[in-house]
């Protein structure tokens, strides 16, 4: 495990993209998104559950997810998060955004020094 001052802090919305990204892979509960965000970071990113259920409510509230109750794999009841036909239009928007945003980054990290 990575130490905590080697996290890396997440510009504003990429929790959000990150979710929405995940979950139109596949639809999951609360703690299998934490693992599968974590464990596909390599532990780079400090994903906390104190950060990621107050995102998946705000998504919710937005329309971009909607949630059904399912059971965990230790056969207890957990809600199941899903991505609506709005949050797809959102995740797409977004990651176009982003590339555009790196796109730029990069170019300013390859050029400034010139």
């Amino acid at each position: 495990m990575k130490k905590k001052s080697q996290y890396r802090d997440l510009f504003p919305g990429a929790m959000e993209l990150m979710i929405l990204k995940t979950l139109s892979w596949r639809p999951m509960h609360g703690y299998a998104l934490t693992q599968r965000l974590k464990d596909i970071s390599e532990d780079y990113l400090l994903i906390e559950e104190g950060s990621l259920y107050p995102a998946l409510q705000r998504m919710l509230k937005n329309g971009w997810l909607e949630t059904e109750m399912g059971v965990s794999a230790r056969n207890r009841p957990v809600r199941i998060f899903k991505v609506t036909e709005a949050g797809r239009k959102h995740l797409e928007q977004e990651l176009a955004s982003v590339e555009k945003m790196f796109a730029g980054f990069t170019r300013v990290l390859a050029l400034a020094g010139q």
